[in-house]
């Protein structure tokens, strides 16, 4: 039987999702550096959110015996890597004080946790809907 997450999990899930990106995106703003540091910055935030989607979706279809094929798994957790290694090239190359290294890392790992429980919410509410259905019937 499946389960529908709580609503608390829900909503905690999207604060969190919301925080991180809001609060990058805030801290993007307000920075100080040129114009193509903040674009480097909010690509690799918004290539992550993607690739983070991306492997919760593979593995949790793999999980379920839904095709995925080996090029696409592959290719999320190489995407999902390459995006963590462009933030921590960037934050170490970077003129910004320790401090606002550390609030670019941290609200980057609390958007990619976020759209990872966003995503696995949706999956499993769906999932409990149908299930729903099905015993109704």
């Amino acid at each position: 039987m499946k389960q529908k997450p709580s609503m608390a999990f829900i909503a905690t899930s999207w604060v969190g999702l919301l925080a991180g990106v809001v609060g990058y995106l805030i801290g993007l703003w307000n920075a100080t550096m040129q114009l193509n540091e903040k674009g480097y910055y909010f690509t690799i935030l918004m290539y992550a959110l993607f690739a983070a989607v991306s492997v919760q979706k593979c593995v949790r279809d793999r999980l379920e015996n839904i095709p995925v094929t080996d090029m696409y798994y592959g290719i999320s957790w190489v995407s999902m890597l390459i995006a963590i290694v462009l933030l921590i090239i960037g934050l170490w190359n970077a003129t910004l004080l320790p401090s606002e290294k550390g609030f670019y890392a941290f609200a980057f790992l609390l958007s990619i946790f976020g759209a990872i429980a966003v995503q696995k919410n949706t999956r499993d509410s769906q999932a409990a809907n149908k299930e729903a259905i099905r015993t109704n019937e």
